[in-house]
């Protein structure tokens, strides 16, 4: 009898990034616990990590790929599988063009290594522009704003909390408690947050929702849905009238800063207060709090992003740091120094542009490549040059997170192909031609590429995976690479050749950026990378030509993957430290700050200003046992009384006639949904609350638990037409609804 063995590794179900410890026996996990020698999280862990444990042993998690039939469903071998993938992709695209065949990830890839670095290898592969963007239901805005302002892609110029120094936390259209902290990774949220007051600090939450940020808050306020970049500019408006601005670190860095003052001048606190909710006297005392505290740092999250004025809303956050002096300074927003920095293999370049071209149909801007998500369903149903006839999705199920789910369901239906690489057959799966399933979190290792950008402490950890992976799985790095060779035309290629060819592509691309190492080759990189095939090696790469690397012998006490490899619990690097001129990247070498994507859509929140809402709006919200779609199968985490609600303020309850318990029909400009009523103090009125992802009540689904526990699809609302204009992200915050009482 073998004897149990405990596999250490981050947990994979948010950003948190917390450490877990596995006890193993055998094939058999017998535990989860948080590792308390774990120097970020120190034993936290919320109730999600337990989902390691049941989706590895989930009966409806899919172990062989399968493929549809005129009777079903069939398993068939792997390799045939890509074979027949990529056979039927070339004839596509060979009849229709390259962007015939589009292709959507979710974010479940940023904790699978092996998808996200050999996801661009297989979109150049595809050549096609149909390649839609997650992060347009989640980060667009933010990605554009710093992009634009800091002159990098996303994540490497994420400004983020430094929480666990700062005086003055003001949330506003977030809530770390539940998500612990997107773009903002951090391990214990609660405890972080009350060390700030603990500490004689204060954390200020702005919401339209007493969430439980808010409740262990120093203070919070309502805000009105869509009024947060309103409210932030009022903020500005008062640091320059009462003479706050004070740039710190920045001092000499920016461009534009006279632009600023003038774009806030048409957003007093009187002018804006009735829209935001908030009195003018109190929007004047939060700017004043914020810039009198001895370090501050302004953070927001969902809320400000996936609602009208995302883009101008991210951008006053990072404004507001920036004029205070708390840009780059301990306790207010700093940049995090990765082990495994991923811009060591960009393509050197100076400056971001977005919008270099547009979607066909309703031309929404590019960014990063990618157009968005809510593009979809117009891409697929619109005939003409570039339609979409073939999909590939990657981790994803946008039947029930992306915008106008009914339309985009119909859309789906009319593919001649759908690939997706995903281990269960779920709403939008049960469509699909080809499933190919990777195996389970716990049995694949991982090392975090993209989530190491956005922690609140430098750290580097090794994710261990359990074992062999059950049933006939490739992995996701395998599977693009393979798919990809083929439509380049290598047919036959060994994958052990394909990986050799994309290894020597991410090491010459490393050399052209590389300022640190002389004297580096190629050759050098290629032949001293002796870790395993696949990830393992690029990562090896991108940590010994990083801030902490060895520089391949050059620096013997540096780190490399095997040092990473060799603590078990992880590596604390150490406190954020002071960065901002070398994140600078902007053709003029300072911080933008009036790029004219926010400037030009001032006037466009000015005239919304001026509307008086005649409707409810309706806003999402995020429960601590809950994240992608999938969870929702594991009955550990949706056990327990219905949270699929419609949350509701007393007063709008009395005034639309609805009942506590009872069922309310919510109706948008694109559908109708019937959800059951909670009416609570905790909305401002005029606003009403219904959680994202959920809706599995299809009839060709098979995940058990879930059907058993369907909830609501708010996407059937969401509409596909509503976008932040600067940016492309869909509205899915501050839908206008009616509400009525349902039928009984």
């Amino acid at each position: 009898m073998s004897e149990p063995s405990i596999v250490h590794r981050a947990c994979p179900f948010c950003e948190a990034t917390c450490g877990v410890a596995i006890t193993v026996d055998g094939d058999t996990i017998v535990s989860v616990r948080g590792d308390k020698e774990d120097p970020f999280s120190q034993g936290f862990i919320c109730p999600k990590a337990y989902g390691l444990k049941e989706l590895y042993e989930d009966g409806d998690r899919l172990r062989r790929p399968l493929k549809r039939t005129g009777s079903g469903w069939q398993e068939i071998e792997w390799q045939t599988a890509v074979n027949e993938i990529a056979d039927r992709m070339i004839a596509i695209r060979e009849k229709h063009g390259n962007d015939a065949i589009g292709m959507y990830t979710g974010n479940p890839v940023v904790h699978d290594y092996g998808a996200l670095l050999y996801r661009p290898v297989f979109q150049r592969a595809l050549a096609t522009r149909n390649l839609f963007n997650s992060a347009a239901i989640d980060t667009l805005p933010k990605i554009v704003q710093t992009a634009l302002m800091f002159g990098r892609p996303f994540p490497t110029a994420v400004p983020v909390p430094d929480i666990d120094r700062t005086d003055h936390l003001l949330i506003i259209g977030a809530n770390p408690v539940v998500s612990h902290g997107s773009l903002m990774s951090m391990p214990n949220a609660p405890g972080r947050l009350k060390g700030v007051s603990d500490r004689g600090g204060k954390v200020v939450v702005l919401d339209p929702r007493r969430s439980e940020t808010a409740e262990l808050a120093d203070e919070h306020h309502f805000i009105r849905p869509g009024s947060d970049a309103a409210l932030l500019l009022a903020m500005i408006h008062t640091l320059f009238e009462e003479g706050l601005v004070s740039l710190g670190a920045a001092e000499g860095l920016t461009r534009d800063l006279d632009e600023v003052e003038k774009a806030a001048e048409d957003f007093s606190p009187e002018t804006v207060s009735n829209h935001c909710g908030i009195a003018a006297t109190e929007i004047r005392r939060l700017a004043r709090e914020f810039a009198a505290a001895e370090s501050a740092a302004c953070y927001g999250r969902l809320g400000t992003c996936v609602q009208e004025f995302g883009t101008l809303a991210s951008w006053g956050c990072d404004l507001l740091n920036i004029l205070t002096g708390n840009l780059d300074r301990p306790g207010g927003v700093m940049f995090t120094q990765p082990a495994a920095p991923i811009d060591a293999a960009f393509p050197p370049t100076k400056g971001f542009e977005i919008n270099r071209w547009q979607s066909r149909v309703s031309h929404q801007p590019e960014v990063g490549g990618l157009v968005p998500s809510s593009t979809m369903a117009e891409e697929i149903l619109t005939p003409g040059d570039g339609q979409v006839h073939a999909m590939f999705l990657l981790m994803t199920n946008p039947l029930r997170s992306a915008a106008n789910s009914t339309q985009l369901e119909r859309a789906f239906k009319q593919l001649d192909l759908i690939v997706a690489v995903d281990f269960y057959i779920n709403e939008t799966t049960q469509y699909a031609d080809y499933i190919l399933p990777t195996p389970s979190p716990a049995e694949h290792e991982h090392f975090d590429i993209g989530l190491n950008y956005l922690t609140v402490r430098n750290m580097a950890k090794w994710s261990n995976g359990i074992g062999a992976a059950q049933g006939d799985l490739p992995h996701s790095w395998e599977i693009l690479a393979t798919l990809g060779a083929r439509l380049m035309g290598f047919e036959g290629m060994a994958l052990s050749d394909i990986d050799d060819f994309i290894l020597r592509q991410y090491a010459d691309a490393a050399l052209e950026t590389n300022i640190q190492w002389q004297d580096l080759t190629t050759d050098e990189i290629v032949g001293k990378l002796d870790s395993p095939r696949g990830p393992q090696r690029l990562v090896d790469l991108l940590i010994r030509l990083g801030h902490y690397g060895d520089g391949f012998g050059r620096n013997p006490e540096g780190l490399t993957l095997e040092k990473v490899q060799a603590s078990d619990h992880g590596l604390d690097l150490g406190a954020l430290q002071p960065r901002l001129a070398e994140i600078i990247n902007t053709d003029s070498g300072k911080i933008e700050l009036a790029p004219p994507t926010m400037i030009d859509d001032l006037p466009r929140l000015q005239d919304r200003m001026r509307q008086t809402p005649d409707s409810m709006l309706l806003i999402g919200r995020r429960d601590l046992r809950s994240t992608n779609s999938f969870t929702h199968n594991l009955a550990a985490l949706v056990k327990g009384p219905d949270r699929c609600t419609l949350q509701i303020n007393p007063k709008d309850a009395t005034r639309l006639g609805l009942v506590d318990g009872q069922s309310a029909r919510i109706t948008s400009r694109v559908g109708t949904v019937v959800a059951p009523v909670v009416i609570t103090e905790e909305l401002m009125p005029g606003v009403a609350s219904l959680p994202h992802g959920w809706g599995h009540d299809a009839e060709g689904s098979q995940m058990q638990v879930a059907e058993n526990h369907p909830g609501i699809n708010s996407n059937v609302l969401t509409d596909d037409q509503a976008y932040d204009v600067a940016s492309g992200a869909a509205i899915l915050f501050g839908t206008p609804v009616q509400i009525e009482p349902a039928p009984q």
